[in-house]
C-alpha cells in the first residue's frame, strides 16, 4: 500500500501491525548562501586537451560506417505522469478499499513480533525474570501469564508463556557496519513461544501477577510467585506459578502437581457474580510477602483479601459506593491504604481501607459520558490518574482536585482529554518509569502511544487541545499507532525492557518496541 508523507508525519499500516509514528517535533533549517572567495580556477592545459564531446564527434567522422543511435532507437521521452504520492493509513479517517490490505513499515520499529495461541486470551500480565532491568540487547526474552477463553468451561487453562529469540526488527542506525553484518544472519529468525499450563475451570476474565519489588529478581523455586485469576464462575483463584517458570527454564524439572494444578487459595466472597476488576498491592520493599488483593464484580461490590502468617484471608465486608459494575481497580503507588476504582456508573472513586462504613472518601461522579472501563495510576507522579471510557475518550485527572465525599464541590476538569479512539478504550497504562508517557488500546483495533510532554508548535496553524469530531486532526501528544490485531483487549509495558509493549487480542499476542519511545 502506498504511503503519504508530510512534514510532521511518518506512519505506516500493517496486516500484522500497523505503526503510526509522529516525531515529537520538527526543526526548520535555512541554508545560508556563501560567496566563493577563491575565484575562478583557470586550466593552464586548456588548449592541449579536447572536451569529451569533441573527441566523440571526431571519432564518428573518422568512421563512415558508424551507427546513428537516434535512427535505431527512439528517443526516450520523459513522462508527464506524476508518481503516486505516499499514503499513510489513519484509522477513523481512511478506509481500506475492497482489494487493499495494510502492510507494516518495520523502519519505525526496533522490534515487532506476532504470536498465535490455541485459544484467545482476554487478559495477561508480565512476569518478572532474572535477566536484569533496563535491558537493551537483542534477542530479548519475556515471560507472561495469561488465561484462556476456550469453547467450553472445562477446556480453559492458565498458562505461563516464555517468548524467546525476540530478534531486532530494524538495524540500529548508530551501529557500525561490522555490527550490522553480524546481525544479518539472525534478523529473520522467528520468535520461539513456549508455555506450560494448568487446568482452569471457566473462562478467565482478568489475570494479575503478584507485584515484586523493582530491585528484586525472581523468587527462588521454593518460594511462591502468586497470580490471581478472575473466573467467569464468580471465583477468584490464587495460583503459585513459580514451578511453571522453572519447567520452562530447567530441562527435566518436574514440579509437584499438588502445588501447580490446584489453587493456593480461592476467594468466594463474590458468590456467583463474575467480575473483571482486580489489583495486587504489596506492603513495600521491606515486606513483599505481605500481600493485599482487591477484586470488584459486576454487582458493584469490592472485596479485599489479605495475607496472614497462616495464609490468605478474604474479608467478608465489601466496599460499597458504586451503583453499577466495577470495571477496574488500582492501588495507590504511594499510599498503602488507598486505592481507586472505576465503574459502569460513569464514576471514578477513591477509597481508604481504614475508612468506616467501607465508603469511598472522594470521587469524580461523572468522569465520562459512558462506562469508565479502565484506569491507571501514575507511579512516578502519584497525583495523576488516567481513565478510558466506553465512548472512546481518554482523560488525565489531577487527584489533588478531586472532591471529597459529602462536599458540594463540582467535579474537577480533566488535565487533558483525547478523543482519538473511535470505539471503547479497552486498556490503558502509564509507562513504568516515564511519567508523561502512556499507552492505550481500543475496540477500534488501535494501540496508541502518547506523551503528555509534547506541546503544539506555536507556529503551527489550527492548534487545538482536543481532537475534533471525526478525528481528522492528529493530537501532537500522539506518538505512535500500532495496528493489525483484531479485537485488542489488554496491553502492558514490560518493566524490564524499556519501551517494550505487549498486547493480547482475539488473534494472539504482539510484542513490539518502537523508535519513538
Amino acid at each position: 500500500m502506498a504511503k503519504r508523507t508530510a512534514t510532521d508525519i511518518q506512519t505506516t499500516a500493517s496486516t500484522e501491525s500497523a505503526p503510526r509514528k509522529l516525531p515529537r517535533g520538527s526543526e526548520r533549517k535555512e541554508n545560508a548562501t556563501q560567496e566563493d572567495e577563491m575565484g575562478k580556477f583557470e586550466d593552464v592545459w586548456e588548449d592541449e586537451y579536447e572536451s569529451d564531446e569533441e573527441a566523440v564527434d571526431d571519432e564518428a567522422e573518422d568512421r563512415p560506417d558508424a551507427m546513428d543511435v537516434d535512427e535505431v532507437m527512439p528517443a526516450i521521452e520523459e513522462s508527464d505522469e506524476v508518481p503516486p504520492a505516499s499514503n499513510t493509513f489513519i484509522a477513523g479517517v481512511h478506509k481500506l478499499g475492497p482489494d487493499e490490505i495494510l502492510e507494516p513499515d518495520d523502519t519505525v520499529y526496533l522490534m515487532r513480533h506476532s504470536m498465535n495461541v490455541n485459544w484467545p486470551c482476554l487478559s495477561f500480565d508480565v512476569l518478572r525474570d532474572n535477566f536484569g532491568d533496563q535491558r537493551q540487547r537483542f534477542p530479548a526474552t519475556a515471560y507472561i501469564v495469561a488465561g484462556t477463553q476456550a469453547d467450553a468451561a472445562k477446556n480453559n487453562e492458565l498458562s505461563v508463556y516464555k517468548m524467546s529469540s525476540l530478534q531486532r526488527t530494524q538495524r540500529d542506525p548508530d551501529a557500525s557496519d561490522e555490527e550490522d553484518d553480524d546481525d544479518d544472519d539472525v534478523l529473520d529468525e522467528d520468535p520461539i513461544l513456549e508455555f506450560r499450563s494448568v487446568p482452569h475451570f471457566g473462562g478467565v476474565n482478568r489475570v494479575r501477577a503478584q507485584p515484586l519489588p523493582s530491585s528484586s529478581s525472581l523468587p527462588p523455586v521454593s518460594q511462591p510467585y502468586y497470580v490471581a485469576s478472575w473466573a467467569e464462575t464468580g471465583k477468584v483463584h490464587i495460583w503459585d506459578v513459580r514451578p511453571l517458570i522453572e519447567v520452562l527454564d530447567v530441562p527435566g524439572y518436574s514440579p509437584d502437581k499438588s502445588r501447580t494444578h490446584s489453587p493456593a487459595f480461592t476467594v468466594t466472597s463474590h458468590g456467583r457474580a463474575e467480575g473483571f476488576a482486580m489489583d495486587w498491592a504489596s506492603s513495600g520493599e521491606s515486606n513483599p510477602t505481605a500481600l493485599r488483593l482487591l477484586t470488584g464484580d459486576v454487582q458493584s461490590k469490592i472485596y479485599l483479601t489479605t495475607t496472614t502468617p497462616s495464609g490468605f484471608n478474604a474479608l467478608s465486608q465489601p466496599f460499597l459506593s458504586h451503583t453499577s459494575s466495577v470495571e477496574d481497580l488500582q492501588w495507590s503507588p504511594t499510599e498503602v491504604t488507598v486505592f481507586a476504582s472505576c465503574s459502569a456508573d460513569q464514576s471514578v472513586q477513591v477509597w481508604d481501607v481504614r475508612s468506616k462504613g467501607r465508603r469511598s472518601v472522594a470521587g469524580i461522579e461523572r468522569a465520562h459520558e459512558a462506562d469508565v472501563n479502565v484506569i491507571s495510576w501514575n507511579r512516578a507522579t502519584s497525583y495523576l490518574l488516567l481513565s478510558g471510557g466506553d465512548e472512546g475518550g481518554i482523560k488525565v485527572w489531577d487527584l489533588r482536585n478531586v472532591k471529597k465525599r459529602g462536599t458540594s464541590v463540582p467535579d474537577p476538569t480533566p488535565v487533558a482529554t483525547f478523543n482519538w479512539h473511535r470505539a471503547p478504550v479497552t486498556s490503558i497504562e502509564w509507562h513504568p518509569t516515564e511519567d508523561s508517557i502512556f499507552a492505550a488500546s481500543g475496540a477500534d483495533d488501535q494501540v496508541t502511544l502518547w506523551d503528555l510532554a509534547v506541546e503544539q508548535d506555536d507556529e503551527e496553524t489550527g492548534a487545538m487541545e482536543e481532537t475534533p469530531e471525526g478525528g481528522h486532526d492528529i493530537p501532537p501528544q500522539l506518538l505512535f499507532v500500532h495496528q493489525g490485531q483484531k479485537d485488542v483487549k489488554e496491553l502492558h509495558w514490560h518493566p524490564q525492557i524499556p519501551g517494550t509493549v505487549i498486547t493480547t487480542a482475539a488473534d494472539g499476542f504482539n510484542i513490539f518496541k518502537t523508535i519513538s519511545v
